[in-house]
């Protein structure tokens, strides 16, 4: 018996405990709850300006000092509270069932992670036998709005396969399904928002940009994308800096002083709305102005810029951001809000206070009110519903939950997605199950906008590309200038609307950043050494080559037959360099060559007219006018050098020239040999005229004239000269000349004209001191003389003379050797026909003259 009061006096402890349910520690309320069959947590942050809290598991946490009220965070609840009223009204969406809510307020990131573990853990306000042992966890959460915290509790909750569905948590880390495998959200991921940066960056021409961001995994991941993307659209990055508002002043002084001594003037700014009123303000206090900012999509719309001091240096800022929306109804519901409605928040009744400036409870120094004011007539951003962006975010969050869970209920049995066709029950619901359907979730809301998720969470990346154009007094007026759509294909992803910009300092003109200036056609970049691959030098491209293009990496040769023009951006046809009729040159020559030809025929006229004068009839006067025609011809020979070489000036001009001197030197050798003959033939017993009379004369003419005929047949049978486009001389032009094609047949032709010239010389050297008042021989020396001096120095200025400057040599050779003969044996002729004419007697030339 003792025994047995003994085990029931042990027992009775055991068994009221067992009976007993309690909390270990106080709950973690939320700010806003309403009760329903199916739960949706929210985890936003009402107040900003956080100095920092000490924070632990096992006690309640230490208040947080935040400052300033956040107008659009409040909003974002309010929206959740808003499309759930809407929803249990719709007969269409969950019939028979209801949404609830629980709502925290959460300011830092330990208060973030304990209200998001509070939503997991499901606390009650009161805990009982009948509900200790079923938690009351949401069926999703929606929140947060920064990307750091938001990693922080995804994927914790993630391991619970708790939905976790972000409005504003943007950072692209998060589409990771192996650490977050139950976070959406209804933002598009940075990866995105930083390409269609990089892209608006290179549409402009910017290709020398700055690079700030905050040092939390938003800004960190989205900048680094961006650059990324930046650089392989060919964009440089001159610096990459991380600032924070609580950074030490000497850091921040640092980024400023960057900033104020960098060349680039469009600056990227990827951070939060605190960071960028934060920077500005340091800006304006150095004065530093001009600067073109492209801002991300945290502060881009955000309405508080304007409480910074160097708010208007945003001013012509330009961004992407999720597009704006319209939710009716929204305006007066947020009106319609009142304290009585959440008499447990504390936290509204604070944030009613400070907009009307007034106090609930009887306070010292302050107006009392007693919740009859109404928000419709006060200026709030918090009932501002003109540019509803991440409001519609959290407003088809919302939705995207509700439909998930109408697709679970309305699943058939045996149709289901689950093992064996099954579907979920009703009254035992499985998170999993819920985060199944909000995979496969799409639905499309009153806009005609698409509501749907990837295999990683994330939405479909539409943006719109605003431009602050105009700040007022409370808000920063942004106007759409262009849209971005991933969906798209990437060729039409972009695209802009023609709205006017205003860029940096209200300028109408798009503003410049380049690391240098961008080199014009007719130039290629050089790479400074050691500086990124913007910055560069413009060389100009070297004659031959070109760049028809602006920022060419490299000139392009041109081909053979063209070269590059002055300014070096296009290839013409090279000029052809020929002596033509009309150039100074090919004129002087010409006329030359015309009036020796004139001065030969009127000596051959003087010749003729006197032809019966003992001067003309000496050494036989046929052969003077033979040789004065052949000299007429010489004389004309050079016209056939000047202008366009074709195939038969080419063959006529060398052919002529060697046939007709051949022809006069002929008749010069013909002329000496009968000065010799005629002395010969004043000696006793001579008969050696009869040898050499005129019919000699004229075979020996015409033999020598034939021979070189001959040579000349056999030159352009074998190898006749011809046109040739010679472009090894000069690079810049083409000399159109006539190649010999035989070198031999040339240089025999010369040669042969050259040996009988030295015949001729000889003789007529020997005859030079012959007795004879009139001793044509002294002339022919002379005139030979001239003719070999001449044509020996003809060969090498032939040689080394470029171009047309090669025929102006041969035709100068022409005519000074044509001159020497014509000079030198009939000027002293015709200056004793004309002047002299008491010479002109056959006894003065035979020397029995008194003088």
């Amino acid at each position: 018996m003792l025994m047995l009061e003994l085990l029931l006096l042990i027992s009775m402890p055991i068994q009221a405990e067992e009976l007993v349910c309690k909390r270990l520690g106080r709950a973690l309320l939320p700010e806003l709850a309403k009760d329903g069959d199916f739960k949706i947590g929210g985890i936003f942050n009402f107040r900003t300006g956080q100095d920092g809290q000490m924070f632990t598991f096992q006690s309640l946490p230490v208040q947080a000092k935040c400052k300033t009220f956040s107008y659009r965070e409040v909003q974002f609840a309010f929206t959740i509270i808003f499309a759930i009223k809407e929803i249990n009204k719709n007969s269409n969406i969950l019939p028979n069932h209801t949404l609830g809510y629980k709502i925290y307020n959460a300011c830092g990131f330990p208060n973030i992670i304990e209200s998001a573990v509070a939503l997991s853990n499901g606390q009650r306000p009161v805990i009982s036998d009948g509900n200790c042992t079923k938690a009351d966890t949401v069926h999703a959460i929606i929140g947060n709005s920064a990307s750091t915290p938001t990693m922080g509790f995804a994927r914790i909750i993630g391991r619970f396969n708790i939905p976790v569905i972000s409005h504003f948590a943007t950072c692209a880390c998060l589409s990771s399904r192996k650490d977050y495998p139950s976070f959406f959200r209804t933002i598009p991921s940075d990866y995105y928002q930083s390409r269609a940066l990089a892209q608006l960056v290179k549409y402009f021409g910017w290709t020398w940009v700055g690079a700030i961001s905050n040092k939390f995994d938003y800004g960190m991941s989205g900048i680094a994308t961006f650059i990324t993307a930046a650089q392989e659209e060919g964009v440089c990055i001159e610096y990459w800096e991380t600032f924070t508002s609580t950074d030490p002043a000497s850091a921040q002084a640092r980024i400023v002083n960057i900033i104020k001594h960098s060349t680039a003037k469009v600056i990227m700014a990827f951070m939060s709305q605190v960071e960028i009123k934060v920077l500005v303000d340091l800006l304006y206090k150095q004065n530093i102005t001009g600067l073109q900012w492209i801002g991300s999509d945290a502060w881009i719309t955000d309405n508080t810029l304007t409480e910074s001091l160097g708010h208007t240096a945003l001013i012509g800022s330009v961004g992407f951001t999720v597009p704006t929306a319209k939710i009716p109804g929204l305006g007066p519901f947020l009106q319609e809000v009142n304290p009585s409605q959440f008499p447990e928040s504390t936290f509204l009744k604070e944030f009613w206070e400070s907009v009307f400036n007034c106090s609930l409870t009887s306070r010292a120094g302050w107006r009392t009110c007693d919740g009859s004011e109404h928000f419709k007539n006060v200026k709030t951003f918090f009932t501002d519903v003109s540019d509803l962006r991440f409001t519609n975010n959290v407003y088809k969050a919302v939705y995207a939950v509700a439909y998930a869970l109408h697709n679970l209920l309305s699943c058939k049995e045996n149709k289901g997605p689950f093992i064996n066709g099954t579907c979920a029950n009703p009254s035992d619901l499985q998170l999993w199950q819920v985060l199944h359907y909000l995979q496969t979730v799409n639905y499309s809301m009153e806009s005609g906008e698409t509501v749907f998720f990837d295999n990683k969470g994330d939405s479909p990346a539409r943006y719109e590309l605003i431009n602050l154009q105009k700040a007022t007094k409370s808000t920063m007026e942004v106007v759409t200038i262009g849209y971005y759509d991933a969906t798209l294909p990437k060729a039409q992803q972009f695209s802009m609307n023609n709205i006017s910009i205003v860029w940096a300092g209200g300028r109408q003109k798009v503003p410049a950043s380049v690391c240098s200036e961008h080199c014009p056609p007719g130039t290629r970049k050089a790479l400074q050494k050691g500086k990124p691959v913007c910055c560069y030098d413009c060389i100009p491209c070297p004659p031959g080559a070109i760049s028809n293009t602006t920022d060419a990496s490299d000139c392009l040769k041109c081909p053979m037959e063209y070269w590059s023009n002055h300014r070096g951006d296009s290839c013409v046809l090279k000029e052809v360099e020929f002596l033509l009729y009309t150039e100074t040159m090919g004129i002087i020559l010409t006329v030359c060559s015309i009036f020796g030809a004139f001065l030969t025929t009127v000596i051959f006229a003087i010749f003729f007219h006197y032809r019966e004068t003992p001067i003309v009839r000496a050494n036989n006067s046929e052969l003077s006018f033979l040789l004065l025609f052949s000299l007429t011809l010489c004389f004309l020979c050079p016209l056939t050098f000047i202008s366009r070489p074709s195939e038969w000036s080419c063959m006529l001009r060398h052919t002529a020239f060697g046939i007709t001197f051949v022809l006069c030197i002929s008749c010069v050798l013909g002329k000496t040999i009968v000065v010799l003959m005629a002395f010969r033939a004043t000696l006793p017993g001579s008969n050696v005229m009869k040898w050499f009379g005129p019919p000699q004369q004229r075979l020996s003419v015409l033999s020598l004239t034939l021979i070189q005929v001959l040579i000349c047949v056999f030159w352009l049978t074998i190898s006749p000269p011809f046109p040739y486009m010679n472009m090894d001389y000069y690079q810049e032009k083409i000399i159109l000349e006539c190649r010999l094609g035989s070198a031999i047949g040339f240089w025999a032709v010369l040669g042969y004209i050259g040996l009988l010239a030295l015949l001729c010389f000889v003789l007529a050297f020997l005859a030079r001191k012959l007795p004879d008042n009139f001793n044509e021989a002294k002339f022919i020396t002379f005139s030979m003389l001239i003719f070999c001096a001449v044509w020996i120095t003809f060969i090498p200025a032939y040689i080394s003379s470029p171009g047309k400057f090669t025929v102006a040599v041969e035709i100068f050779a022409i005519l000074a050797s044509s001159s020497g003969l014509l000079f030198c044996i009939f000027i002293p002729k015709c200056y004793i026909i004309l002047f002299r004419p008491d010479e002109n007697t056959k006894k003065h030339l035979m020397g029995k003259s008194p003088h």
